[in-house]
């Protein structure tokens, strides 16, 4: 088996979603002045690699912390929607007809995450509402490449409105989706900051 980390690193500067707080890494004590270091980390709960919880969008949503560990452990599958290009749909006939009994994450390649920090970022791929929905009913999270899997400055938010408020999760901002197989499922772990709130940057890793 072999461990591939999906993050992105966390970095002053880096790109966030329209709006969200911008994020910085500063030192806050160094060796030269204090003989240790420590560094200031500001940055939004949705910064980069990160996951959505429920109470993200829905007003009795749960937050991270309602979340166990084991909740936090997938069997996952890559659905592939790279056709879908620049501001397109994502339609429910992309996903697997016969998928591992066991999944309950997919995984949308979109290929956005070539366009990180790209002017073209914000015109990724998204899920069509109806998309959503069929995750939703069939007890799917949500994982991608992309800042969003409804479109960034789109009208309302309905995916999100339909995976979480059915108490699943959404994982934003994947990255080496390329590593992954596309024909089997594989353990997808996320794992992010311990904090009562309505997300957090996460450590994605899947073992394939």
């Amino acid at each position: 088996m072999t461990l591939v980390d999906l993050t992105r690193r966390v970095e002053s500067g880096m790109p966030t979603y329209p709006g969200d707080p911008a994020v910085s890494v500063e030192s806050h004590a160094d060796f030269d002045a204090d003989g240790y270091r420590v560094s200031r980390l500001e940055l939004g709960t949705h910064t980069g690699t990160h996951v959505d919880a429920p109470a993200h969008t829905e007003a009795d949503g749960a937050t991270l912390d309602s979340y166990s560990v084991e909740d936090l452990r997938f069997t996952a599958q890559v659905v592939d929607c790279r056709d879908a290009g620049a501001n397109g749909l994502v339609t429910a006939g992309v996903i697997p007809a016969e998928l591992d009994p066991d999944v309950d994450c997919l995984v949308f390649r979109t290929g956005w995450e070539d366009e990180w920090g790209t002017v073209r970022m914000t015109d990724h791929p998204a899920l069509a509402p109806e998309t959503g929905q069929v995750c939703a009913d069939r007890g799917f999270s949500v994982a991608l490449d992309a800042l969003s899997p409804d479109p960034t400055g789109g009208d309302g938010v309905p995916v999100h409105h339909a995976v979480l408020g059915a108490g699943n999760l959404i994982v934003e901002n994947l990255r080496g989706l390329e590593a992954l197989p596309t024909d089997r499922s594989f353990d997808l772990f996320v794992l992010p900051l311990r904090v009562d709130a309505d997300g957090a940057p996460a450590r994605v890793v899947a073992e394939v």
